[in-house]
């Protein structure tokens, strides 16, 4: 039997087929029938059957580090929330929750917390990369309204992306822009400091620098005035505050970009010129010191326009967890109530008290995410619960962040695995995964999608929407969170948005409070009597008392932290293409191990030669509040000054590769929302005494001053370094591997300073480690596979005779390396991506390693002429 359930990973919610193999495990493919997909699934998305096992899992209630059953454990929850309650009122609580709960989840979080409990200090980490889109919503339209949809990237004649590599970050979308491109010749302009995969499809690449996007789209707004593209009628019946946006736009100096006068020109142009326009935003623009301003910028050029609502044509904020939009729906940050309700105004807190009968309603706003866990830190929250995120490694500031966990009197973490926050908790309860868990969850285009349970939960894991309801019962409440399941959840919480519909707002799905839960499609909110899915904003109607929406006056403001000489370097972090937040899930799959496989820092060939760093060494990287030690790829991707590092790995895959350590906590003073792309940093050189590379048949926390370590299909491996030569190698290793009885062979060679150690089990090499003086130079792919097999003779570091390495991994959804791809390049005489993939089918799914095989045939075309 198949499930159609929803993938649990980005923000574009695509559909997939869960089939049970009997054994714990599933087959997954694409659902043809989604309207988000259409059937086509990422490297992600395609290899989530790998995430599916039990390791690592969490399977029992744990309360001060040891198991305890589940009554326990849940009454001392609610025994100490109630503590708190009663001795230091509301404030003295806080939730942080994420967007990769379950619609249902989130509910009966934000009711308990909210309305039972009587605080506003919920947040979620949706504040770390969406928070200023949400903002500029609100303050333009009235209401957190994303205008569009995605079939606007199928009838638009240009798309601007604007810090955001969509290539990577949402690459079925990405396939989708790439298929109207090609169908009707779709104009591509990416704006973005650095050069992204995206930029393969760019018509224009406007690398500006960090932080000046608002100084750009200013200047379009005094083009479209100056030139007579504003939408004059547009205007006169649906916006306000044009003359002061407009005045405050000619205030700002366009060369702030650092961009040429000619390419600004090019950009006007063709905006103006063309009246099919999608706009489409993400973390470049939210995560920012100015980040509502920036995302007020864009809307304005859109409103004064005309070009919203309508289809091919508006501003869109893409999402980057599989239910931030879900968690801005029932009200998951602290700033906002349920159904897009406003916790400001005393009659949306009426009504929604009156709805929940409930006991509180918090007056005003709660904390917001930084100033959450520093409120921690001082001791003013005295009991936090944290639902499935990793604010240890994922908030700026990451160290002092895990400090204040640890400090707090009490904490309570709900999760799938262990983590670095996990490790700091003092109840942690064992929560139900993707494939085991029931609900539903709203993708960046408004569409609310299933996710079905095709698995049995493991141990004693129970859904998070119970444990919150077992808690409330605790703690007297247990009528109002009485519901026998989770299509009882969604049915209130529909009613409750029909309430919202009442009220004027925009989020109304009353029409799905009598829905079959059980074979719910997809659908794109709203869903009522007053409207159907649809665009918004293309005939007027904002949300605002008048119905006007709003054109902000935008003064452009660069990065707070300014470089110095102490600390010369600009830090964008981001994601890669096959890791997704904290790898809690990513890393349990092999295939998605292969392309980068350990924390990295991008910088200019200049800066590298200024810094006498060489490719694959290792860098220490400073900032004002911490440091992380990363490996050097050397790159024109990025310009002088600027340098780029990932934020996926955690202290369980590489402790000195925790890049949120180094970003300073800065907010956008509208959002609160962290500036996560301009911290500020110095490199040095790591100068280890040693290199190693390790292989196994079972997890290795090496003894190192650097570690990553990846899974791979045959076992581990792992990149190593060290300030300190061992004595012994054979003695390290052993510890290294646990294995003090297993027969060892060794290889040494002293001129190249080289050690090469394998374990043996029989004939079976079951570990292996590789040291060197410099960066470790083998076939580390092959080296990887061969692990466990008999008669593998590894320690030669390279195929045999009559042997293939494949490479490093270039298409992760097909497994095709690089190897194999140049050797075919060479020898089948492929000259285009499509070529490549008719001979490999690399490139041929996802499409998301397009870009990298276009590179690899240029720099073919190069080597030959």
């Amino acid at each position: 039997m198949s499930f159609r359930t929803t993938c649990p990973y980005c923000g574009v919610g695509c559909g997939v087929i869960a089939t049970p193999d009997g054994s714990g495990g599933a087959t997954i493919v694409g659902d043809p029938d989604h309207p988000a997909n259409k059937g086509r699934l990422c490297s992600k998305g395609a290899a989530l059957g790998q995430t599916l096992g039990l390791e690592a899992r969490l399977l029992a209630p744990q309360v001060g580090g040891h198991a305890a059953d589940w009554d326990s454990a849940l009454g001392l929850v609610a025994d100490r929330f109630r503590d708190a309650l009663a001795q230091h009122g509301p404030d003295s609580v806080a939730f942080y929750l994420s967007g990769q709960m379950l619609t249902e989840d989130y509910y009966v979080a934000n009711k308990l917390i909210k309305g039972f409990m009587g605080s506003a200090n919920v947040d979620t980490n949706s504040r770390l990369c969406m928070a200023s889109s949400v903002a500029g919503h609100i303050r333009a339209f009235g209401a957190d309204t994303v205008p569009g949809t995605y079939e606007d990237l199928d009838e638009a004649d240009l798309v601007v992306l604007v810090g955001s590599n969509l290539a990577w970050c949402h690459p079925v979308l990405y396939q989708r822009l790439v298929a109207a491109r090609a169908r009707r010749g779709t104009r591509v302009v990416v704006i973005d400091p650095r050069r992204t995969a995206s930029c393969d499809i760019a018509d224009l690449h406007l690398a500006l620098q960090p932080g000046s996007d608002a100084a750009l789209f200013n200047a379009l707004l005094v083009a479209l005035a100056d030139r007579g593209a504003t939408d004059q009628e547009y205007v006169a019946r649906h916006v306000s505050g044009y003359r002061e946006a407009l005045a405050a736009a000619r205030a700002s100096d366009p060369s702030l970009t650092g961009l040429a006068p000619a390419m600004i020109s090019t950009f006007l142009d063709w905006f103006i010129a063309t009246e099919r326009v999608v706009t489409i935003y993400s973390q470049g623009i939210n995560q920012s010191s100015s980040g509502t301003d920036k995302v007020g910028a864009i809307l304005n050029c859109h409103l004064a326009s005309g070009r919203i609502g309508r289809p091919g044509m508006g501003p869109f904020s893409v999402t980057g967890q599989p239910n931030a939009m879900g968690g801005r729906e029932v009200g998951g940050l602290a700033t906002t109530l349920a159904c897009h309700l406003d916790i400001a105004n005393p009659a949306h807190r009426s009504a929604v008290q009156a709805f929940w009968n409930s006991p509180a309603m918090p007056a005003a706003p709660g904390l917001k995410a930084v100033q959450m866990f520093d409120a921690v830190a001082r001791g003013q929250i005295r009991a936090l619960w944290i639902i499935h995120t990793n604010p240890a490694v994922s908030m700026p500031a990451a160290d002092a962040v895990a400090a204040a966990i640890k400090g707090c009197d009490f904490v309570v973490v709900s999760d799938v695995t262990r983590t670095d926050t996990t490790r700091l908790a003092d109840v942690v309860l064992p929560a139900t995964a993707w494939g085991e868990k029931s609900g539903t969850v709203t993708n960046s285009d408004r569409t609310i999608s299933r996710q079905r349970a095709f698995l049995p939960a493991p141990g004693q894991a129970r859904d998070d929407w119970r444990m919150l309801a077992e808690v409330a019962a605790r703690m007297g409440w247990g009528t109002a969170f009485g519901w026998q399941d989770a299509a009882q959840v969604f049915k209130e919480y529909a009613r409750l948005s029909g309430l919202a519909g009442d009220l004027g707002r925009d989020f109304d799905i009353s029409g799905l409070a009598g829905a079959d839960y059980d074979t719910l499609p997809p659908t794109r909110w709203p869903v009522s009597a007053r409207k159907q899915g649809g665009r918004f904003f293309g005939q007027g109607g904002f949300f605002t008392a008048d119905q006007r929406a709003r054109l902000l006056p935008v003064t452009p403001r660069l990065p707070v932290a300014a470089t110095s000489p102490r600390y010369p370097f600009r830090l964008n972090t981001g994601r890669v293409r096959d890791q997704w937040h904290t790898m809690t899930r990513t890393a349990l799959a092999p295939r998605l191990n292969q392309h980068l496989a350990e924390p990295f820092l991008e910088l200019h060939p200049e800066d590298a030669a200024d810094l006498g760093l060489a490719p694959a060494t290792l860098a220490r990287v400073t900032s004002p509040l911490g440091e992380a030690i990363l490996r050097v790829a050397i790159t024109d991707r990025v310009a002088r000054g600027q340098v780029f590092a990932p934020i996926h790995w955690t202290g369980e895959t590489a402790p000195t590769g925790r890049v949120d350590a180094l970003v300073a906590p800065v907010v956008d003073p509208v959002s609160g929302q962290p500036e996560s792309k301009a911290s500020v940093v110095a490199i040095a050189p790591l100068a280890p005494a040693w290199y190693g590379f390790a292989v196994s048949c079972r997890p290795m926390t090496p003894d190192a001053a650097y570690w990553a370590r990846a899974r791979t299909e045959a076992g581990w491996r792992c990149e190593l370094a060290g300030m300190q030569t061992p004595h012994d190698w054979e003695s390290y290793a052993r510890a290294l591997f646990s294995l003090p009885e297993a027969t060892c062979l060794s290889v040494e060679d002293r001129i190249r300073g080289t050690f090469r150690l394998a374990f043996m089990e029989g004939r079976r090499t079951i570990a292996a480690l590789f040291t060197a003086a410099d960066p470790v130079t083998l076939a580390r792919g092959h080296v990887a596979d061969r692990i466990g097999v008999e008669g593998a003779g590894l320690l030669a570091g390279r195929p045999a005779q009559g042997m293939t390495d494949a490479g490093p991994i270039v298409c992760a959804c097909l497994n095709v390396g690089l190897n194999t791809i140049t050797a075919a390049i060479a020898t089948q005489g492929l000259a285009t991506v499509d070529q490549i993939g008719a001979a490999l089918q690399a490139g041929s799914s996802c499409g998301s390693c397009r870009p990298e095989l276009a590179a690899l045939l240029a720099r073919r075309l190069e080597a030959a002429e």
